[in-house]
């Protein structure tokens, strides 16, 4: 079986934990890291694939042989340059989420997936997992939708150091970064992926000091169903995520994860009205394989089929999704110095 041989560009935790699961797929094999530095990008090779050629170049990765695809992990607003580098190399290139640091950076991004030939798509985990995919097969059974409702808020463990003064990258605007495009963006790309593109965005927030924003919320219109997002990085929140309609309800246990896939169908009662009916059937599926194996094969699956992208991350889902939190940020006040360079 041809392998598909990789380079890693970013060498934190988040790599890792992708690593965990890419090295399920026997189509996977590690070939190359490229970190700011030799002694870290050594160190991230020596824990997955030891014979990995180390470079400190994105350029020199880009045109290097020992690569058909790259996966890319580094701060938001470097992914746009990054990734047109590698694709301008001819190279296959997964993207952490969000994909760019706006939307006009992610159709530049698009457009040179197109001119080169080769396969682009947006590293977002839970769309990608079996339990998502329970979500999209039972949608039908709630008849008509009227309602998608999505929380995810965590207290972060960089926000500690941000009151005690430091900036970290989840708190810098320059790095293209904040509540909205670290974890706002897992509750807006599923309602994306299931509804579309919103008629009508109204959204709040708050900022912090940085200029970032430490948390928000956000409503949006569709035509027959609301949608409304909250997410946080300065609190926490233990709230399921819904999706609601006139036959039933879909439950879910984090929009992020998704491990808990629970459908309550709506029955009759005795006054002839109707009422949430008190049978509740747990849909969820255990996963065969690591949670991020699953974006590591459909992107594989891609390359081997010859598509440019995915039916379900796909460049069209990818670009409204950065629409929608361009809007959110122009309504909320948050600024990217990547957005004056449009």
């Amino acid at each position: 079986m041809q392998k598909v041989r990789f380079g890693v560009i970013g060498t934190n935790f988040i790599s890792d934990w992708v690593m965990a699961g890419a090295a399920e797929d026997s189509r996977f094999e590690l070939t190359a890291v490229c970190s700011r530095s030799e002694v870290t990008g050594r160190s991230f090779a020596e824990r997955h694939a030891p014979d990995a050629k180390v470079f400190t170049s994105v350029d020199e990765l880009a045109a290097s042989d020992c690569v058909d695809a790259v996966y890319i992990a580094v701060p938001n607003f470097l992914h746009a340059s990054y990734s047109i580098k590698c694709m301008s190399g001819g190279k296959h290139v997964l993207c952490e989420k969000p994909l760019a640091s706006n939307a006009a950076e992610a159709l530049t991004m698009i457009e040179a997936s197109r001119r080169y030939g080769v396969a682009l798509m947006e590293a977002m985990k839970p769309t990608m997992t079996p339990n998502f995919g329970v979500v999209r097969d039972n949608l039908g059974r709630l008849g008509k939708v009227r309602r998608y409702s999505a929380t995810y808020c965590q207290y972060s463990s960089r926000y500690d150091r941000f009151k005690n003064g430091e900036l970290p990258n989840a708190f810098n605007p320059a790095m293209s970064n904040g509540a909205i495009m670290d974890i706002g963006v897992y509750t807006i790309y599923p309602m994306v992926v299931l509804f579309g593109r919103p008629d009508k965005i109204t959204a709040s927030g708050l900022l912090l000091s940085s200029g970032a924003d430490g948390q928000g919320s956000a409503m949006f219109s569709y035509d027959g169903m609301e949608a409304n997002v909250m997410y946080s990085k300065i609190a926490d929140s233990k709230l399921r995520s819904e999706i609601q309609g006139e036959e039933g309800l879909l439950s879910l246990d984090t929009i992020n994860r998704m491990g808990d896939i629970r459908f309550s169908p709506r029955t009759a009662n005795l006054g002839g009205g109707l009422t949430s009916g008190s049978t509740v059937e747990n849909l969820s599926v255990t996963p065969s394989h690591n949670e991020y194996y699953y974006e590591i094969a459909e992107f594989i699956t891609m390359i081997e089929d010859g598509r440019i992208e995915s039916s379900t991350n796909s460049h069209l889902n990818s670009l409204i999704t950065m629409e929608i939190i361009d809007e959110i940020r122009r309504q909320t006040g948050v600024v990217f110095p990547a957005d004056r360079q449009q």
